[in-house]
């Protein structure tokens, strides 16, 4: 089996990439939706994500609101020290080993299914979680600044103005793109079109597919 990190700045089009593989024969989870099963009420990780937030980031049923726990982690707050500082590495501190843990099972559990599977793993920060260990290859989705904002605006159904103000707030949290390109072992260029964006995602898994199937491997 092979194991595969799919990675990119926020709105870079990882989905769509992950999406294209799965066509394509590819076996894929997302990080974001373990992290989202993950808090669940009656979950560890739903419990300790309020106990260090507070309720205010709760919806009326007492699940979590993912727009106020973004607002909460990305929202600044002022230091005793008179610093501007994010909350976003305290939540990541909670989340990360179960969502990394979660990952692990996953591709061990496809791996005794289907030695020659290709598993994908798409998480926005493999790179930030230290997580690149964890699989054989890494692929990194980058495209540029002006679509990241028009597909964030498009997504989340608000103006272009405050999505740029938005993208750069999160991107802040994340390393560049280019510093993940430098360790990548391939580089989907999303910029243009989904044709030509397609047309990558094929050879990239030749390349893929045929090292899965390698006797080694197995």
């Amino acid at each position: 089996m092979l194991k595969v990190g799919l990675t990119g700045g926020i709105a870079s089009g990882k989905s769509a990439v992950g999406e294209m593989l799965v066509a394509l024969g590819a076996h894929l989870t997302q990080a974001d939706q373990i992290a989202h099963s993950l808090m669940q009420p009656g979950q560890g990780v739903y419990n300790e994500v309020v106990r260090h937030f507070g309720r205010r980031i709760l919806n009326a049923d007492g699940t979590i609101n993912r727009g106020n726990l973004a607002e909460a982690a990305f929202g600044t707050v002022v230091s005793a020290e008179g610093e501007q500082n994010s909350r976003i590495e305290e939540l990541n501190r909670i989340v990360h080993p179960a969502v990394l843990q979660s990952q692990r099972d996953w591709m061990k559990a496809i791996g005794l299914n289907d030695p020659k599977a290709v598993a994908i793993v798409e998480a926005a920060l493999i790179l930030e979680a230290g997580a690149v260990k964890d699989f054989d290859r890494l692929i990194v989705v980058t495209c540029d600044e002006e679509q990241r904002a028009v597909r964030f605006a498009a997504r989340q159904k608000i103006s272009l103005e405050a999505a740029r103000t938005e993208v750069a707030r999160r991107m802040s949290a994340q390393l560049p793109d280019q510093e993940k390109v430098k360790v990548a072992d391939f580089v989907i260029d999303n910029s243009g079109s989904l044709d030509r964006t397609r047309a990558q995602v094929r050879q990239l898994w030749d390349h893929l597919g045929a090292e899965a199937a390698q006797p080694s491997r197995h």
